[in-house]
């Protein structure tokens, strides 16, 4: 038994960096949020945490990118940390690899916690946002920093609103919803779901978040031993809010190299 039992632990140790962390799953959700139901729904992919870095290559964040644009998504929203540090990756290459996202579909973004600025500087990342910004520009991807943009797929129509991040203390409400349609679907893309206990005042209908990587690592009998969000509640998965809906996503990426019992997500999301 002790023989067997020492077998087990480095072998449970090479599955949660080696393999679960690059063992990339592919989710579909429906979600109601006010469109027409009459109508097909509109095919969006949702990405996050895609965390580039010396755990997460380029590979691995194409092949993700590469999984979801399979399903033919009409628009394409990407929840932040595009990075995990300064270091780690090289900035043309991804701009590359991002480049896939925007030529095939409308693609919108939103700022994480590790991508620069407030939370960032004190932990090892760019003092700004320059470096992402210009990675999302030269990519292509539209990035709703505090504003929103009206989007049209088919003969349906919805706002995406998008705020900075919680922890930098960038969220400006105010700017990110002014002139909203609130007679159409609102959807919200906000990094870290604790987002909602700040936005709580304004109209949406579904927000869309990354930030927690679905608890990381999920231990036997006690659940995710890395859930970075106050509310517990929205870790993963849709969930709903009072009368509005969150998703969060587990993201692609990680931070540390390890996974276990919470594979790396790829969303799509049919909006009814």
């Amino acid at each position: 038994m002790g023989t067997a039992l020492g077998a087990m632990v480095p072998a449970g140790g090479l599955y949660a960096t080696c393999i679960e962390p690059r063992f990339l799953e592919l989710t579909s959700t429906v979600i109601r949020c006010g469109l027409d139901a009459g109508k097909a729904p509109v095919r969006m992919l949702h990405l996050t945490d895609l965390h580039a870095s010396r755990f997460v290559s380029m590979g691995m964040i194409a092949h993700a990118i590469e999984m979801g644009l399979a399903q033919k998504p009409e628009v394409i929203c990407v929840t932040g940390d595009f990075i995990t540090s300064k270091n780690g990756f090289d900035e043309n290459e991804y701009v590359r690899v991002l480049r896939r996202l925007s030529k095939a579909a409308p693609t919108f973004a939103v700022l994480g916690n590790h991508d620069g600025n407030g939370w960032a500087r004190t932990h090892g990342g760019f003092l700004d946002h320059e470096v992402v910004e210009r990675i999302l520009a030269r990519s292509g991807i539209v990035l709703l920093h505090n504003c929103s943009e009206r989007v049209r797929v088919r003969d349906m129509a919805f706002s995406l609103v998008g705020v900075g991040d919680l922890w930098s203390k960038e969220i400006d409400g105010d700017a990110a919803f002014a002139g909203v349609n609130v007679s159409e679907p609102v959807i919200l893309l906000a990094h870290n779901p604790d987002s909602k206990d700040v936005l709580t005042s304004y109209r949406w209908d579904l927000m869309l978040s990354g930030h927690t990587h679905g608890g990381q690592v999920i231990v036997p009998f006690e659940g995710p031993c890395f859930a970075p969000v106050d509310d517990k509640r929205y870790v993963a998965g849709l969930k709903p809010w009072g009368k509005r809906q969150i998703f969060v996503s587990r993201g692609v990426g990680n931070v540390g190299g390890a996974r276990f019992d919470c594979r790396p997500e790829v969303s799509m999301l049919a909006l009814a």
